[in-house]
């Protein structure tokens, strides 16, 4: 069985394929998308391992023909370095505006191929096959594509959108413990930004998410995918509302930008650990009940996910602070922070108190 969700945005809306055993029908499914039966795969090398042959027989089965390049696995792909290895890889291979670049990984390829695909020729169109749960609840819709500098995360990229979400759930029964649960952080966050049913459904059902009981994990995917293409389909460029998809965001990123986007702290554990200071913040302005941080913590202790910045080494909270400076939501020398009234009550805050913020990074980052 395969659900199909719309992201409504008029003449460039895309459909997100949900479903077990789609890599051995994307030949047939990404077709009737192709300017020209030509496409360029970009994976990196352990998804390559896994499930580029599946890919590659649907591709012939279908009569596309296709070339392919293999990036080195990990964040640190997200570079100038990489993108511009596969740029080459591209125009080597002659790539031409039909040409259609096919995304097949996590949220990494997603978001550098989606950038390349935005600037080659001006332009051609990319479609996203998410193979772990980050990318396929998260980050492989909305077309927020990108990479990273040694000043931040994604602070260069576009706004790029795919021509088609192709999300196998077969694929995330590859993926170690760790990953999985890195990425139910992100499902975790739609129900703490306006769906506090669906942050209850994830206390009784968060485990079996992660344990990869197929109902509950098609339901997680689906209920994400469908919470996102209703902000990208209202806002699509983060003039608003989607900036609440920022919740923990700014908080997790310092964090990962201290850890120089190591595997010490995956992308998902940092935005649990960010979300987590998100609601103290909202807590110590005097915003959210305190029994409701505790309720996250709680949850979050539940699954395995941390609640706070693991030990072993210094987190100063000046050098966060540098790290929050030169985050993209910056406006005329202040973020705006993602806070929160209650789980499921967040909202954009343009007035919170630096010293407020530095509060909760000592407090969070005390020995314990």
């Amino acid at each position: 069985m395969t659900d199909t969700l719309r992201v409504e945005l008029n003449d460039r809306a895309y459909d997100i394929l949900v479903g077990e055993g789609l890599l051995e029908r994307a030949g047939a499914l990404i077709a009737p998308v192709l300017r020209a039966k030509r496409v360029f795969v970009v994976t990196d090398e352990t998804v390559a391992g896994l499930h580029l042959a599946r890919l590659e027989a649907s591709l012939a089965e279908a009569g596309i023909a296709q070339a392919k390049t293999v990036l080195p696995a990990g964040e640190q792909t997200k570079s100038f370095a990489q993108l511009e290895s596969l740029l080459d890889s591209m125009l080597d291979a002659r790539c031409e505006r039909g040409t259609t670049l096919v995304a097949l990984g996590g949220g990494v390829i997603g978001d550098l191929a989606g950038f390349a695909a935005a600037i080659l020729l001006r332009g051609v169109d990319f479609v996203q096959v998410p193979t772990t749960l980050l990318a396929q609840v998260d980050s492989s819709v909305g077309g927020k594509t990108g990479i990273n500098t040694r000043q931040g995360k994604n602070l260069v990229g576009s706004f790029h959108q795919p021509r088609l979400v192709l999300a196998d759930t077969t694929t995330l029964d590859t993926l170690p413990r760790r990953e999985v649960a890195a990425g139910y952080a992100e499902v975790l966050k739609y129900g703490l930004i306006d769906d506090p049913l669906l942050f209850a459904w994830l206390e009784a059902n968060g485990r079996a998410v992660i344990d990869g009981q197929p109902a509950a994990r098609r339901h997680a995917v689906l209920a994400s995918c469908r919470a996102k293409a209703r902000v990208v389909a209202a806002d699509e460029r983060e003039g608003g509302v989607r900036a609440l998809l920022n919740l923990g965001h700014t908080f997790g990123h310092a964090l990962e930008a201290e850890t120089g986007y190591g595997p010490e702290l995956l992308h998902g554990e940092a935005v649990a650990i960010g979300m987590v200071m998100a609601f103290d913040l909202s807590v110590a302005l005097g915003l959210c009940p305190a029994d409701d941080a505790a309720r996250l913590r709680r949850h979050l202790d539940s699954v395995g996910l941390p609640s706070r910045p693991p030990p072993g080494r210094v987190w100063p909270a000046e050098r966060l602070l540098a790290h929050m400076a030169s985050d993209k939501k910056m406006a005329e020398g202040r973020i705006t922070f993602v806070t929160a009234r209650g789980i499921g009550r967040s909202f954009l805050n343009r007035d919170v108190p630096p010293d407020a913020v530095r509060a909760v990074l000592e407090r969070a980052c005390a020995t314990p």
